[in-house]
């Protein structure tokens, strides 16, 4: 394929008009050919220019679209990703990739017959706080890590109105911020040993969890997963020790809030975060004190992803999240189900 890749986008809900469309307008070599929405109106709205399909199946079989984007409700994705592979497409699917690890298991195997290629949208690799974490543990700045804690906190008292919070497969705060989490723990360290989860619903007329607590293990190495609704002074987003230092950093990556305000690329100061992190070096020698050195946060950068996903349909590299990848965080998210339901710790 040459030229530009021309893309079209299923639904215009929060996923789409906060991130998908945005991005892809920003991305040299990506045209945003149509959008799928059954209020045309919403679309016209920020997007004036792009042709609007009333239903998916229209979309699908317009022969100017190479590439589909699929940010609809999880229950949704199966049979969505399964049709736009079938109509020829290449597919970006929203996390979680699925409600199940047989239906990721099913498009995988669709994907490789169809000889298109299927990604998920596990954007938050190219957190701002998530690539310092990286470089990092990629220059070994901590020692050999023993101990990372990972937190998704949020102050959300009231139970809003939204698919997200009906009870029905894929709803809950571990399918949604778990899948972020849960694939950058893969991607730091690969794939654990067993998962232990603890999951609740705290707020008052929920129905679908809104806290979860999951522990990771990799040996002697422990990852802790954590987020809650709840949580109105939230403590640190990474808390990191490892055999040489420890590092803290406070505060969520800015670029869903600059997306939400209205904010667009290309901008000079995209995805700059101005917490930065703490580097805690310890000394053995008695009566030494530990070295405390600001890490300033690199900028976070979401247009990477579809940077990659272009460069990938061009044949120009691998892509920058594979539908396998996501079917390993498939596999940790219903594992961690079974815990649950258990109590137990259940060994992968």
């Amino acid at each position: 394929m040459k030229g530009v890749i021309r893309v079209g986008i299923i639904g215009y809900g929060m996923a789409s008009k906060r991130f998908h469309a945005p991005l892809v307008q920003a991305q040299e070599g990506l045209s945003l050919t149509a959008i799928a929405s059954r209020d045309a109106s919403k679309v016209r709205a920020d997007w004036p220019d792009v042709p609007v399909e009333p239903t998916p199946e229209a979309l699908l079989a317009r022969e100017d679209i190479d590439l589909v984007v699929i940010p609809t409700p999880n229950a949704t994705h199966y049979e969505l990703v399964s049709a736009a592979l079938a109509a020829g497409k290449h597919v970006i699917v929203d996390k979680p990739f699925t409600v199940s690890v047989a239906e990721a298991e099913k498009l995988c195997l669709q994907a490789i017959e169809a000889k298109r290629l299927l990604s998920v949208f596990h954007n938050r690799r190219w957190d701002a706080d998530f690539l310092t974490v990286r470089n990092l543990l990629d220059r070994q700045t901590l020692g050999q890590v023993v101990h990372l804690e990972s937190h998704f906190d949020r102050f959300r008292p009231d139970v809003a109105q939204r698919w997200r919070e009906d009870p029905a497969p894929g709803a809950g705060i571990w399918f949604d911020l778990g899948a972020h989490l849960v694939d950058q723990s893969l991607v730091l360290f690969g794939k654990p040993e067993s998962i232990w989860l603890d999951l609740a619903e705290q707020r008052e007329g929920a129905q679908v969890d809104d806290y979860f607590h999951a522990m990771l293990r990799y040996g002697e190495r422990r990852v802790v997963l954590h987020a809650g609704t709840l949580v109105a002074a939230p403590g640190a987003r990474f808390t990191i020790h490892g055999t040489r230092a420890s590092y803290v950093k406070h505060g969520l990556d800015p670029q869903e809030d600059m997306l939400k305000r209205g904010d667009r690329l290309p901008s000079p100061h995209w995805g700059e975060d101005w917490r930065h992190g703490m580097l805690t070096i310890g000394h053995v020698r008695e009566g030494s004190q530990p070295e405390l050195h600001e890490v300033p946060t690199l900028p976070g950068d979401y247009l990477a992803y579809y940077t990659g996903v272009r460069d990938a349909i061009l044949g120009r590299a691998p892509l920058p999240v594979t539908a396998e990848q996501a079917l390993d965080v498939m596999r940790l998210l219903e594992a961690g189900l079974k815990s649950a339901e258990s109590g137990q710790t259940i060994t992968l």
